[in-house]
């Protein structure tokens, strides 16, 4: 079955014409990125040249895509929209909420019994509106995506940042908030900045233990977490065609750890074979028949830097395996270098635990690799001597490797299937013995790896390769053994080496599977009843927040001042939490609960000035809340990267938080704290950042004029009686803020829907 064809097909009668004339609009070649974006203008009538980095521009995505987790607050938000159904393809996707802890089908059948309420909720208001549900099981978003969604030179939106894993099948897809998503479900412009332009140039070959993962793991060592940031990294030149498809999804998903809008690659016959392999080479045809246009211009990947940003060349012959981290996913090793790096930097040289899977790392060539690693182990008398755990990406690619006895190879050195989802990439494990938080190593083949995020102990060193060196790494349990050169001692006592891995590209006799696990919507939703209970602990109806009252904010107390890296994990922690996703004031215990306060370097503990006393974060916020007094959060760089989730901004916006303060932030944390009606400022001079002191009343003046491009002015009224005044900036266009003075984007649209 193809999704969606009919939209597919308009979409691709269109492309030609616009992709020429908007050519002739710039009077220049183009890029496989703008091409995309220029296609999908809201308003292609009125197209013009955009400027990168300055200009905000409406496009209209195809599809929107959602998780479990962020659906509830999305959906929660569509149901006041006043639309009767979706005015795009939309689908949601059950995978966050199954946590790992026995096994596949123990922990499935635990996560429906636990989960039920919020399982009902997310398929009736499905049924309702028109959307799409894959059902817990079905498999992991951005996996069930690229296997039946995505398509080249298309343009889709996900609440998930790991959405721009459908980069791999061509496409420009973006991770957004629920808000971003409300917005193209009721039919309304999704705006973006018109992003930068990273392209990367690879030549040559991967072989022996380099793969695909080893490409992204090389370019965030080069460009950090934040080198991407407000970019789309386009790959490109003879080693990207190399490629497989889902070999280019993993290093699209990965993106996001760079902090990039989005990454993709040009159409080419992996993508072709990938579509005809996946039950759709009815697009792969009409692909084959527009290709010229589903890539970049020869001109511009030919001379490369007159058209983009910033170029990065990368030879995959030359490409060595790598391990990322701990703590962070830039920080590279290669696995020769792996040995030293553990002894000058004390990391726990004893590897605990191998796991493979996840979004980033779960297709069937990737466990087919990993297996024959497994599979020669265990004829060489070998078993893990770490824990190992495997979590496959959809029921599609656990049917057919089971089929094909890769789960045997397995089984046969140690290794434990888990459910087809998201599982310990996203805090969604049991581990046990976590609770003791005693300093250890693991590696994984997922894309994250900040601290408490796997496992919520702070000492768990964590680290990023390919499945198939973490399976080795398992095998050998040992941190830093590199499986090109070192032997390892059998059950027999033999020293026996491993073998370079070898696996395929698409299952040799085809994809299969019994059950997707998929449930289309009615034709006719209106007779759907959404039900939520009033005293749910899961679920909870939203309020919409109020409008600007017309005047300057003053009086305003500092709620915390975070120090150093403060992710959307810091900001909104998943794990336990994940289960009030539904419920805005429940899950609102958790906000800022793992920044750390720069007053004290301590985490969750900031000073109320209502009283002196000090309390958690959000039980202070509370106090000021019910105290009428709003709060203002000052942070560092790059604050609120990582996750999409949409409540890191509505947590605050909920418990009183008027305005966010900082020297950068993260894409689309500051777009979601715009949607929601919130103040996103930066420092002009970032040195102001040391003048926030701890006891602060703050004003931030010029709203009554507030209009783009002109910075307002913030007030520190310092307890000793002195004051501190400078200039904040801000990237509010005018749409944005509209969306500031009636309290939320959402309210707008509620009201423009009547």
């Amino acid at each position: 079955m193809i999704f969606d064809l009919d939209m597919i097909k308009k979409r691709y009668s269109q492309f030609a014409e616009r992709v020429d004339k908007a050519k002739t609009v710039t009077g220049k070649p183009m890029t496989l990125a703008e091409k995309i974006l220029y296609v999908h203008l809201s308003d292609f009538d009125s197209v013009r040249e955009y400027k990168r980095a300055e200009d905000y521009v409406d496009f209209a995505p195809d599809r929107v895509a959602m998780q479990d987790a962020t659906a509830q607050m999305a959906l929660l938000q569509f149901m006041q929209s006043g639309r009767s159904k979706t005015a795009v393809p939309s689908t949601v996707h059950c995978d966050h909420l199954i946590q790992a802890k026995v096994d596949a089908a123990t922990d499935l059948n635990v996560a429906e019994d636990v989960n039920s309420e919020v399982y009902d909720f997310l398929g009736s208001v499905s049924d309702k509106y028109g959307i799409g549900f894959w059902k817990p099981g079905a498999g992991i978003i951005h996996q069930v995506v690229l296997e039946n969604y995505a398509f080249p030179g298309g343009m889709m939106i996900g609440t998930d940042s790991h959405t721009v894993n459908a980069g791999g099948l061509g496409m420009i897809a973006i991770g957004v908030g629920g808000a971003d998503a409300v917005d193209v479900m009721a039919g309304m412009p999704w705006e973006l900045k018109f992003p930068k332009l990273i392209g990367v140039k690879l030549t040559g070959k991967i072989s022996g233990w380099t793969s695909a993962k080893d490409v992204i793991l090389k370019v965030a060592g080069i460009l950090t977490a934040k080198g991407g940031t407000g970019a789309i990294v386009e790959y490109f030149g003879d080693g990207a065609a190399s490629l497989s498809c889902t070999g280019k999804g993993t290093i699209c998903n990965m993106g996001a750890e760079i902090g990039a809008t989005t990454s993709t690659f040009g159409y080419d016959e992996s993508m072709s074979r990938y579509l005809g392999a996946t039950g759709r080479k009815e697009i792969a045809d009409m692909c084959d028949q527009w290709k010229e246009y589903l890539t970049g211009d020869p001109e511009v990947y030919s001379d490369p830097e007159k058209y983009f940003d910033e170029v990065i060349e990368i030879n995959l012959s030359e490409l060595k395996p790598h391990l990322n981290g701990p703590f962070s996913p830039d920080l590279a090793h290669t696995i020769d270098n792996m040995s030293a790096d553990i002894k000058s930097n004390d990391y726990p040289a004893k590897l605990d635990v191998g796991l493979i899977g996840s979004c980033t790392n779960s297709s069937y060539e990737d466990i087919s690799r990993a297996a024959s690693i497994a599979r020669q182990a265990a004829e060489k008398n070998l078993k893990a001597k770490a824990d190992f755990i495997i979590t496959p990406g959809s029921e599609q690619v656990r049917f057919t490797i089971e089929r094909d006895g890769f789960i045997d190879d397995f089984k046969k050195i140690g290794g434990v299937v888990m459910a087809n989802a998201c599982g310990p990439c996203i805090g969604q494990w049991a581990r046990p013995g976590a609770e003791k938080s005693l300093k250890n190593s693991i590696v994984t083949s997922f894309n994250r790896n900040f601290a408490k995020r796997a496992d919520g102990n702070p000492n768990t060193y964590a680290f990023v390769a390919s499945p198939e060196t973490v399976t080795a790494l398992a095998i050998a349990g040992e941190l830093g053994f590199n499986p090109a050169t070192d032997s390892l001692t059998n059950e027999n006592g033999e020293q026996v080496m491993l073998e370079i891995p070898s696996g395929f590209e698409l299952p040799p006799n085809g994809f299969d599977v019994e059950d997707p696990k998929f449930k289309a919507p009615s034709a006719d939703g209106s007779g759907v009843v959404v039900n939520v209970a009033p005293a749910s602990e899961r679920l909870q109806l939203l309020t919409p927040f109020d409008a600007w009252d017309g005047k300057d904010k003053t009086g305003m107390k500092l709620l915390i001042k975070a120090k150093g890296k403060c992710t959307t994990d810091h900001i909104s922690m998943a794990g336990p939490w994940l289960k009030f996703r539904g419920h805005l004031d429940n899950i609102s215990n958790n906000m800022l609960t793992g920044a750390v306060n720069a007053f004290s370097d301590k985490t969750d503990t900031v000073k109320c000035q209502l009283d002196g006393e000090f309390g958690g974060v959000p039980d202070v916020a509370r106090k000021y809340k019910a105290a009428g007094i709003g709060t203002v959060v000052v942070g560092d760089e790059n604050y609120g990267e990582g996750s999409s989730r949409e409540h890191a901004a509505m947590e605050p916006r909920h418990l009183g938080v008027k305005a966010v303060l900082v020297k950068s932030f993260a894409r689309i944390h500051e777009t979601n704290l715009k949607k929601q009606g919130m103040l996103g400022l930066t420092f002009v001079d970032k040195a102001d950042y040391n003048k926030v002191l701890e006891d602060d009343t703050i004003d931030i003046l010029g709203l009554k004029t507030f209009a783009a491009g002109t910075p307002l002015e913030m007030v520190l009224h310092h307890a000793d009686g002195t004051e501190d005044s400078f200039k904040v900036n801000h990237t509010y266009n005018e749409a944005q803020i509209a969306w500031f003075k009636e309290g939320s984007a959402l309210n707008l649209i509620r009201k423009q829907n009547g």
